[in-house]
């Protein structure tokens, strides 16, 4: 799913889609071995990654939007990466 820092999703239909990786922070701070964790949620309609509590859905992806997650949010996350030693 993820290549050459891109987030890459094929579709039941054979379309395939590629996005930066960096539209989602947290999967951009995400280990290889996060990123490989990953399962289908709604019916197929989305895609989880529990390690680093991402979610996100095929129709964002076919509209193009990148994470809707705030910097703050983030920034909390990110601290609470490091002070666990995840980062």
């Amino acid at each position: 799913m993820v290549r050459d820092e891109m987030l890459v999703v094929d579709l039941a239909d054979g379309r395939t889609l590629a996005v930066p990786l960096v539209w989602y922070p947290r999967l951009w701070h995400a280990t290889p071995e996060e990123r490989a964790q990953w399962r289908f949620i709604g019916g197929g309609e989305g895609i989880h990654w529990p390690a680093v509590d991402e979610d996100i859905s095929v129709e964002g992806l076919l509209a193009g939007r990148a994470s809707g997650e705030s910097q703050r949010s983030l920034a909390r996350w990110l601290a609470g990466r490091t002070q666990r030693g995840a980062a």
